[in-house]
């Protein structure tokens, strides 16, 4: 069920959403990022991913985001669980003057590049980033770039 637009923002004013983020890596070690096309973080660099639907099990929330964002449909059970994050925006999709809060999920997920599908709905470029080159990059949103700076600040061997 898809809310209309007016409702859908009076969620987003009111209450956090719950999404589920991708840190897709390939076979050299780089990340996947795409441009994206919309609010919030409209023009920045990001990981891909997407919000959970009322009534979504986290598996079939996977399911869907993995083969809408990649092209290609996954099994959670296929990734590896990275932690539960927080995203604050100033902005939102409508563009009026009200915040974004996500609760994020992040997965882990090593692919064969050429197995992917990328679509250009919500990006409209990608690149691939080693987390080195990632986080050296001013156009990466700091929401993604915390990802890998985690990383770094725990001493957790991977990303």
């Amino acid at each position: 069920m898809f809310l209309s637009q007016e409702d859908f923002a009076t969620v987003v004013r009111s209450t956090p959403l719950i999404s589920i983020d991708l840190l897709v890596e390939n076979e050299r070690g780089e990340f996947l990022l795409g441009k994206r096309t919309n609010r919030p973080a409209q023009g920045y660099w990001f990981v891909p991913g997407g919000r959970v639907q009322k009534d979504e099990t986290l598996d079939r929330a996977f399911e869907r985001l993995t083969e809408a964002e990649l092209g290609l449909r996954l099994a959670q059970s296929s990734a590896q669980f990275f932690g539960v994050w927080q995203h604050f925006y100033d902005d939102n999709f409508s563009g009026t003057a009200f915040t974004t809060h996500y609760v994020v999920l992040g997965f882990r997920l090593k692919v064969n590049q050429a197995d992917l599908r990328l679509p250009d709905a919500q990006h409209d470029d990608y690149r691939w980033l080693t987390p080195e080159a990632l986080l050296a990059s001013d156009n990466v949103h700091d929401n993604s770039r915390a990802y890998f700076l985690a990383d770094r600040q725990s001493g957790v061997p991977g990303l």
